[in-house]
């Protein structure tokens, strides 16, 4: 964070220490500018935390030092001697906590290794960091000026040069401006750098930072374990838009929702022929797949897509300007398979009128053996209580659940009724049509392992959209169940 920037920052990090969210093996890291006065509003900020970095900057580029503060090399080393020393002095009046410094020097791609070696020798000596004890010296490319060949060339010379690089952690923050951020830090990194800076997805001031994600999954596809879970990869994708309001790229390495999709006819027959000698255990060799989809939660449906003309280039289109359906990107790839297999079935172009009827039958059809009735739901404090009889292949359950809403609510009775343990992946909701008369449409995934079960209702009420577009999710669910304890 960079409690010093805003009273929301401030009070975020606030939040964290006094409400107790840290992990015990989570070290929060603050940024601050070298002066005086927010450096110590950021000490004010880590009151009371257990382990924090310091992170403390100011900029040393040829551009800056001429044109924004006007100064020379020496006035500076001065200002990030005197950050440095304020750092330091306030770290001594909070013994209680584990400090670890850390410096930049702000737009080092744009400045003379030899001056940024010398800033940095300033601060080490200032922090007198130790083998047991290292300090954080920080490399940015805060603005991405050369090839990663050229930026991996300053690593090495300044790792060369600085003082006591023993008890120093070089560490690497690189942007996005070339589209090389990703190769930066690599090359960076075999050039002798210890630590990598990056941001979930690459998100960051202008064409963003390096994306962590990216750079960890190399590494895993190399064999390198990155120590970073990604195992559930859409989940993190749908948490990370949550946050930042903006989408995940269909592209993104790794993340986006084609990555594993092949629409070419040749490789898909490459990949089914490799698949189908693949067995569980075997080295990864698989024609266009650089890792296992499973790997990052996801399954070999969406490689096997078919590129058909009918269906892929104007289902969406027609259920919403036909049907007044606007359906969310991960129940356009879903349904798309329904109408890629009538077309390839009846060889045949599938009419507006035939694709509604494939979406009603696939989606819209309730599951005749898990029915609702009866239900109620009510406040308990800040919660909500649901409770019904669900009718469950010929046996009546009362089911009874507590949540933050409703539907969170009459997940958790389904669960506690039936013993089978889901999550909502994925929500959407919009009207279908406008005024006050106007029908609500809403669309649910439910998530079991790495099955995943959608259902779609429509309602007066939303409340009613919602619920019966869970229980129509739910009831696959628990008729595959059903059917496996069965066998």
């Amino acid at each position: 964070g960079f409690p010093s920037a805003s009273q929301p920052d401030f009070d975020f990090v606030r939040h964290l220490i006094e409400e107790d969210r840290i992990p015990d093996d989570v070290t929060v890291q603050v940024l601050t500018q070298a002066r005086p006065e927010l450096i110590a509003r950021t000490y004010e900020a880590l009151k009371g935390v257990k382990r924090a970095i310091v992170h403390v900057y100011n900029s040393t580029s040829v551009v800056q030092r001429q044109k924004v503060f006007k100064t020379d090399k020496q006035g500076i080393i001065d200002i990030a001697v005197r950050g440095a020393s304020e750092v330091k002095r306030h770290a001594a009046l909070n013994p209680e906590t584990e400090w670890v410094f850390q410096y930049s020097p702000e737009s080092f791609t744009g400045t003379e290794v030899d001056f940024a070696v010398d800033v940095c020798n300033a601060v080490i000596d200032v922090w007198q960091p130790t083998p047991d004890s290292p300090c954080i010296i920080n490399l940015p490319a805060t603005v991405e000026m050369a090839t990663p060949n050229v930026f991996a060339d300053q690593i090495e010379l300044f790792c060369r040069k600085v003082d006591r690089r023993d008890s120093v952690i070089v560490s690497l923050h690189t942007h996005n401006d070339r589209g090389c951020a990703v190769a930066a830090a690599e090359l960076g990194v075999m050039a002798g750098a210890d630590r990598i800076e990056g941001t979930l997805l690459g998100n960051g001031e202008r064409t963003g930072n390096m994306d962590i994600i990216t750079m960890a999954m190399n590494l895993y596809s190399q064999g390198v374990d990155p120590r970073l879970d990604f195992s559930d990869m859409d989940k993190i994708c749908t948490v990370s838009k949550a946050c930042t309001q903006i989408d995940v790229h269909p592209r993104q390495p790794y993340a986006g929702d084609l990555v594993f999709t092949a629409f070419s006819g040749s490789h898909q027959d490459a990949i089914k022929k490799c698949l189908d000698l693949y067995k569980e255990g075997d080295t990864w060799e698989i024609a266009y797949l650089p890792i296992d989809p499973r790997d990052l939660g996801r399954t070999y449906q969406d490689v096997i897509r078919v590129n058909s003309q009918s269906g892929k280039g104007g289902v969406a289109y027609v259920l919403q300007s036909k049907f007044g359906f606007n359906l969310p990107r991960w129940l356009q790839i879903d349904f798309s398979r329904v109408v890629q297999k009538e077309a390839e079935t009846s060889g045949q172009e599938i009419a507006p009128d035939k694709i509604w009827t494939l979406f009603k039958d696939t989606y819209l059809s309730s599951h005749q053996d898990v029915q609702l009735q009866n239900f109620k739901f009510e406040k308990v404090g800040d919660r909500e209580r649901f409770k019904a009889v669900l009718n469950c292949f010929d046996k009546e359950l009362d089911i009874e659940g507590e949540g933050d809403g409703v539907v969170d609510a009459f997940v958790e009775a389904i669960k506690k009724a039936t013993d089978i343990d889901f999550e909502i992946m994925e929500y959407g909701e919009h009207a279908l049509g406008q005024g006050a008369d106007a029908e609500a449409v809403t669309y649910i995934q439910l998530k079991n392992g790495l099955e995943r079960y959608t259902g779609v209702a429509i309602s007066r009420d939303i409340v009613s959209s919602s619920l019966n577009a869970l229980l129509r999710a739910a009831g696959q669910l628990i008729d595959e169940a059903r059917q496996r304890n069965a066998a």
